[in-house]
């Protein structure tokens, strides 16, 4: 796992944990946007660090970032912010660290399955075929995500596609995207989750409102002060991805509210 750390003079502290399959620069802008206010803490998980490493669950990618923050003396935290896969190391975090969090969004957070093992099985490896192909192949991913509607302000689509998939290739390996897809959709949670003091948002696109419905009712169970924030014309974590400005403007709306 590779850390970012921006706006460390600040005294207010905010981590953030990313989303599957991209590398860790394109959360630098939100990451440094948040740093005008906080010490920002950017998890960037393994098999998406560039350091040869290999994806292993969710548990330890929640893990991981406590560690880190425990050495760093960090023993609390104002805000946590996790989109995706990422959204699923904030619903362990939250149950499974012993690191209180003031205020916690989770944005399109991943649930475990209420499924059988085997079925499980069989969607984790038909994940596993079709996120190879995307990350495999140029025309694929373009055509997945659309360059018109998916470059940053400011950045050549072709330039932008190409550095991605470049690091998708070389870095984002298979076996990094099994253990992903299977452990954001079954990684373990205690069978009573503690209650805690975190206030939570619950974020999600409108474009993904019916694919998150289980996740946000299993996050409500799990966390009952849950409150839903749904996002108009926005798509899976595109909000993080494409725009850092009004980012940072959610979540400040989010962190000063009483």
């Amino acid at each position: 796992m590779k850390v970012y750390e921006f706006g460390e003079n600040n005294e207010k502290t905010f981590a953030m944990f990313q989303c599957t399959a991209e590398p860790g620069w394109v959360f630098k802008p939100s990451a440094e946007a948040m740093a005008q206010d906080y010490h920002v803490f950017l998890f960037i998980a393994d098999g998406h660090d560039e350091m040869g490493t290999t994806f292993v669950s969710i548990e330890k990618y929640a893990s991981d970032a406590a560690a880190y923050l425990r050495k760093t003396g960090i023993l609390r935290l104002d805000g946590l912010y996790g989109v995706s896969m990422g959204g699923a190391a904030a619903i362990r975090f939250l149950a499974a660290e012993d690191i209180p969090v003031e205020k916690a969004i989770i944005d399109a957070g991943i649930t475990p399955y209420p499924y059988p093992k085997w079925i499980c099985r069989l969607i984790a490896l038909w994940d596993w075929l079709t996120i190879s192909l995307a990350t495999k192949n140029y025309s694929i991913m373009k055509a997945a995500m659309p360059p018109e509607r998916w470059t940053p302000k400011g950045e050549d689509p072709e330039a932008h596609y190409r550095k991605i998939f470049e690091f998708e290739k070389h870095h984002f390996s298979s076996k990094t995207i099994y253990n992903v897809f299977w452990s954001a959709n079954n990684y373990s949670m205690p069978d009573l989750v503690p209650a805690v003091d975190t206030k939570i948002e619950y974020w999600y696109g409108e474009e993904e409102k019916k694919a998150r419905k289980d996740n946000l009712a299993y996050t409500c169970r799990a966390y009952p002060q849950t409150v839903a924030r749904e996002f108009k014309g926005l798509a899976h974590a595109e909000l993080v991805l494409m725009f850092p400005e009004r980012f940072y403007e959610e979540v400040t709306r989010f962190m000063e509210a009483e």
